[in-house]
């Protein structure tokens, strides 16, 4: 049979790249185990601090060091359940989960700076003595040595692996041990009598919590949306035009399920190829954007004559 009469698809899954996704997974686990750990340590350390000493910053600080410790535990849930097989209900497995508890941790960021912003107003017009200074300034060294360790771990992982919700999360925790070095400058303020120094640093802190919403928001939005770096696009079409046997390439849509990404593409061959020579190009298609393009775990190339 010679010709093209109509689009044929061509459709492969990548048992390597899947497996670099599973092994992705176990990654993100590790280092969410390890965050976690970590991150409640210094918020016990940080809770007894701030229960003996009134400090509305340390208070502050120490909530979103428990919430961040927190959003560990549905990320995890995430990364179980991507790891899950296809089924015929969820076709395309469940490797959303992972924007999910993007969503969820996004809404713990938010609730987090209410709290913070609350105590901060209520610290302002009931003003209160700050006690036990250097171990206040002690807890905010406490709190961004945790906060920095986590979010290098955290950060690292998350561009590895590709998951987005994982690296807003370590984006987080590193804004959370700024945010716990301006309470040595509440304690401070505190040390030479300016009672408004501490709530107006929890103020601050309220301030940097909303900065880093703002930007988690953006980031999981746009994986809700199946927003990609137009960059991957580019190499994904510099992959299919080096490839011999296509003529043009007519689409290209590529999206992030979990930590993996799939490729749809729709590509132009010689109408006068048989059937089994378009096939061979399909193929030569889908291998070069396996190569070309990181994180690919499976693609679906069209013919159009």
């Amino acid at each position: 049979m010679t010709g093209l009469g109509h689009v044929h698809g061509h459709h492969h899954h990548h048992h390597h790249h899947h497996d670099q996704v599973l092994e992705g997974s176990a990654q993100g686990l590790r280092t969410l185990w390890f965050s976690f750990a970590v991150l409640a340590v210094t918020t016990l350390v940080q809770a007894v601090i701030a229960a003996a000493s009134g400090s509305v910053a340390l208070l502050g600080d120490t909530v979103h060091n428990a919430t961040d410790a927190l959003t560990a535990l549905p990320l995890a849930l995430a990364f179980v359940l991507g790891r899950r097989a296809a089924t015929r209900r969820y076709t395309y497995g469940f490797g959303r989960a992972e924007d999910l508890a993007g969503v969820f941790v996004v809404l713990v960021i938010a609730s987090s700076a209410l709290f913070a912003g609350y105590e901060a107003v209520r610290r302002l017009v009931e003003p209160q003595d700050v006690t036990h200074l250097p171990a206040v300034a002690a807890a905010g060294l406490v709190g961004f040595a945790g906060n920095e360790w986590v979010a290098r771990a955290r950060i690292r992982t998350g561009r590895r692996i590709g998951s987005a919700a994982l690296v807003a999360d370590g984006l987080h925790a590193r804004t959370d041990g700024f945010t716990s070095l301006a309470v040595l400058l509440g304690a401070g303020g505190a040390a030479l009598g300016w009672r408004w120094a501490d709530p107006l640093i929890g103020l601050a802190i309220t301030a940097a919590i909303m900065a880093v919403l703002r930007g988690a928001a953006r980031d999981i939005w746009h994986r809700l949306m199946d927003a990609v770096d137009p960059a991957l696009v580019d190499q994904a079409e510099t992959a299919l035009t080096g490839v011999e046997g296509v003529r043009a390439v007519s689409a290209v849509r590529l999206r992030w399920l979990g930590h993996g990404l799939r490729a749809e593409t729709s590509i132009r061959v010689d109408p006068a190829l048989t059937v089994a020579q378009a096939h061979a190009v399909a193929q030569a298609a889908e291998h070069a954007l396996v190569r070309g393009v990181r994180r690919l775990t499976a693609a679906t190339v069209q013919i159009h004559p």
